[in-house]
């Protein structure tokens, strides 16, 4: 514990006027009981409203006139404890990323409130067999059925589980207490963990490492046992055996005492992952991801927070994970999006879990087989150490890859959404009894829904986008949920032709199923993962071999091991290269380099067939021949002559308001105060791409600076006007390094 009479505490509001601690003295009834961290109630305000917050320091320096100084109310039982590591995270978080401190504290606390502890409880009996059986005919005699039931069962065997006896045998808890006051019996209750994991696997026969992969372990674990502590990217192509890498250091991390972190881009990926792992390590493994009840996360902490699990697997939000020992920190497929919060603080979780790292003396390990230009950057700059694996373990070969222009197919009169190329394999496939992917960057029905008469186009009326078309006649907002039935006739010219553009997961689960009725067809998209472990169903039952083809969006072709599939479509390789974004070709390449890499990882070899309107474009041409380094030094090239990351650094600043004309005054105030500073580029301000969401109204400037450093003070410039002009209706978020368009 803590000694002090002071307590320094962040309230539990997220607004810039309280974004300080305030101090309180420690009443007598608490002293000596406070920890850094702890949840609290303390008085707050005109009123003395209690309110929850969180001790971030306990003093014995008065800031304050004692007297003055309100008491601590009481500690919250229930409340998330925050510990002094993550107190620093969060501090950390938000003078990088611009937040409130509590925002941050609630991103770094991994529960949000304490859970009760499931118990599991059994009967045991305390008479004798002669006891029983007199006490057995006395209950018959007295027609007493539910004491009958009870002592029938407990002659027949002296410890009893609690619910066979409430409910298979519809005993009353009444009835049981009844028996335990005469002393016939002893309830008994033990606490245990909700165990989100259902796998029941024998371990695994370890496969032998290749001369590359011993190569990369052995210099990694060479440098931990040196107490050299740094980060490592791995790149290696797919297939050449990066888990196995990352098992094999985790295993040697282990034996050292140690605890890891295996972070994976979605939840879609935590089943193969873990079952891999679990085969490995046992049930010194879990998981923790979004689709836990609020229990099973919280037993996950409490285990890792008490030493009972060495590894956990998930997603960004796993770098939060109490870890008291942690060693190493691995990141597999350290390019994806999904590791950028979308949400203030918008932390990137490589750059967290390099703070993260170095504050525990952790080392930091990252792979992928198209890293991001950010991290192959400080690779090829001395930053971090790079390895690469170019050599594919699973299957032989990398697939033969064919690029089908789609404008050749439609002047030539197929207007299916299959090419002829990718029909003729895929009946190949099916006769041979092989599995294929069919991938598609969209999902729902279909796109927007526009009329072909005059052009209209049907929109959300509380955000500035299209309603995408879903079955049942359904259009849905896929930004604040509203829905909406398809209108029969246009809103606007009252024609008839109103209809959805662009195909979807569903309509082409719908065409394979003319095209080839006898095929089984699995889809795979965020319509249908909304269910608790519906991930895990579908990728089992592929990996089962229970289907033919599986039918998806990004999901499908993130780090999956499927060694049956021998053929992967691209539907529509160029769509991601349609958005207004300077990341499109990087996101193009890696979509496209991931999904060819997900054919023949069997003994079979692979073929993938790449549709595209654009088959001379740069990202699309080096994908198909898997060409990395050619894709980065043309990238980089145009990174550098524009001035975006990594080459400089950038600052996203989105203003949000009610009303459009205060939203727009402060974004223009906000740009006058930037510009003083000669050295930042400035853009903007201007209407974000999506300029109303929700009925409020967005407005977004650019700054451009080499230095990071620059755009943190920048920022803080920003926080210090807006604290000096109080009393605007505005919302101001910030964002480095932004991997979307706002």
């Amino acid at each position: 514990m803590a000694q002090g009479r002071y307590a320094n505490i962040i309230i539990d509001i997220s607004h810039e006027k309280v974004d300080r601690p305030f101090q309180y003295k420690i009443p007598d009834s608490l002293a000596g009981m406070l920890e850094i961290g702890m949840c609290v109630t303390v008085p707050f305000g005109m009123g003395s409203r209690l309110r929850q917050g969180y001790v971030v320091e306990i003093t014995d320096q008065v800031q304050y006139p004692a007297d003055k100084l309100k008491e601590v109310h009481a500690i919250e039982k229930n409340g998330p404890f925050a510990e002094q590591d993550a107190v620093r995270l969060a501090a950390w978080m938000k003078s990088t990323y611009g937040a409130t401190m509590i925002a941050a504290l609630k991103t770094v606390l991994p529960v949000k409130k304490a859970m009760k502890p499931r118990q599991k409880k059994k009967i045991l009996c305390l008479a004798g067999r002669e006891e029983l059986l007199s006490l057995l005919g006395e209950a018959q005699r007295k027609k007493q059925h539910a004491k009958e039931r009870v002592l029938s069962q407990l002659v027949k065997e002296p410890e009893l589980p609690y619910e066979l006896l409430t409910k298979k045998l519809n005993v009353s808890p009444a009835a049981l207490r009844s028996l335990e006051e005469q002393g016939v019996i002893r309830i008994e209750a033990e606490s245990y963990y909700r165990n989100p994991v259902k796998i029941v696997s024998e371990r695994e026969v370890r496969n032998c490492l290749s001369p590359e992969q011993a190569f990369i372990r052995d210099e990694i674990l060479s440098e931990y046992e040196q107490g050299v502590r740094r980060t490592y990217l791995i790149r290696g192509i797919t297939g050449s055996g990066k888990t196995e890498v990352y098992l094999a250091l985790i295993e040697g991390v282990l034996a050292r005492g140690k605890q890891c972190i295996m972070l994976i881009p979605e939840i879609a990926l935590t089943y193969q992952t873990l079952l891999r792992f679990y085969k490995r390590f046992g049930d010194r493994v879990s998981v923790i991801n979004s689709s836990l009840s609020a229990g099973e996360r919280f037993d996950q902490c409490e285990r890792a927070r008490k030493g009972e699990i060495d590894v956990i697997i998930g997603p960004r939000s796993a770098l939060f994970v109490p870890f008291e020992r942690l060693g190493l920190i691995v990141m597999d497929e350290e390019h994806e999006g999904s590791y950028k919060s979308e949400t203030m603080p918008r932390y990137h979780a490589r750059e967290t879990a390099e703070f993260l790292a170095g504050m525990k003396g952790a080392s930091l390990v990252l792979g992928s087989a198209t890293p991001s230009l950010e991290a192959y950057h400080k690779a090829k700059s001395g930053r971090y150490r790079l390895f690469t694996l170019d050599r594919r373990l699973t299957g032989g070969s990398l697939p033969e890859v064919h690029v089908v222009d789609l404008r050749r197919e439609l002047k030539e009169g197929n207007r299916s959404i299959f090419s002829r190329r990718l029909q003729d394999l895929m009946e190949e496939r099916l006769h041979r009894e092989e599995q294929i992917i069919l991938f598609l960057n969209r999902r729902g029905y279909a796109g927007f829904v526009s009329c072909r008469s005059c052009g209209y186009v049907m929109k959300c009326p509380h955000c500035d986008v299209s309603l995408s078309q879903h079955m049942g006649g359904k259009m849905v907002c896929h930004y604040c949920g509203y829905e909406t039935v398809q209108p029969k006739k246009c809103p606007a010219c009252a024609s008839p032709y109103i209809l959805g553009f662009k195909a979807g997961t569903q309509q082409i689960e719908e065409q394979l199923g003319r095209r080839f009725p006898g095929a089984r067809v699995l889809r795979m998209d965020a319509d249908v993962t909304r269910k608790k472990d519906s991930y895990e169903k579908i990728l089992s039952s592929f990996f089962d071999r229970e289907a033919d083809i599986l039918v998806g969006t990004q999901m499908i072709v993130k780090g999956h091991d499927f060694p049956g599939v021998t053929l992967v479509g691209i539907l529509a390789a160029d769509l991601s290269l349609n958005d207004s974004d300077y990341r499109c070709a990087e996101r193009t390449f890696q979509l496209l380099t991931q999904a060819a890499g997900r054919a023949g990882r069997g003994e079979r070899p692979g073929e993938v067939v790449i549709q595209t309107y654009r088959p001379d474009h740069y990202s699309i041409v080096r994908a198909r021949a898997q060409d990395y380094e050619a894709f980065y030094e043309e990238e980089m090239a145009y990174r550098e002559l524009a001035g975006y990351p990594p080459a400089a650094h950038m600052l996203a600043i989105l203003i949000m308001a009610a009303q459009e004309r205060e939203g727009g005054v402060t974004a223009q105030e906000i740009a006058t105060c930037l510009k003083e500073d000669k050295e930042l580029a400035v853009i903007g301000p201007s209407k974000a791409s999506i300029g109303k969401i929700n009925d409020i109204y967005r407005f977004v400037i650019y700054c451009k600076q080499e230095s990071y450093g620059a755009l943190v003070e920048a920022k803080d410039r920003i926080e210090r006007f807006l604290a000096s002009n109080p009393g605007r209706e505005t919302n101001v978020q910030f964002d480095f390094d932004p991997i979307d368009r706002y």
